[in-house]
């Protein structure tokens, strides 16, 4: 069975969704986040959570942009969990957004939250 499955992917946003409505968020690379919240011009300390609550609102198992199965991540804080980036579109934000998260004990784990960038393929 390839991985992530629909169910997972499912599931893997409904836990995300707990935990942004629970505040149970870290931030993985702060600085680059940071960076990052400065370009889409919004707060972290008063708006992130309404932003992830939006994504994750709007996104959908059909809006994964990952591998199969999962990239596993080699940061020290999270090291061997999987990552999960989806790519959906925020009204807030006026914007295409791609963002990655991890997921443990009931913690969402923040990788990224950027405009999203598409890969452009050479002619």
């Amino acid at each position: 069975m390839e991985r992530p499955s629909h169910k997972e992917l499912y599931n893997k946003l409904c836990e995300a969704r707990n935990a942004v409505s629970k505040g149970l968020i870290s931030l993985l690379n702060q600085g680059i986040i940071a960076a990052d919240a400065i370009e889409l011009e919004y707060t972290i300390g008063t708006e992130l959570i309404p932003i992830l609550q939006e994504l994750l609102d709007y996104t959908t198992p059909g809006h994964y942009a990952g591998s199969r199965p999962p990239q596993k991540s080699y940061e020290r804080e999270i090291e061997g969990l999987d990552l999960f980036p989806f790519v959906a579109d925020s009204r807030r934000l006026k914007c295409r957004v791609y963002y990655k998260f991890a997921l443990v004990e009931g913690w969402l784990w923040l990788v990224s939250l950027h405009q999203d960038r598409p890969i452009k393929e050479e002619s």
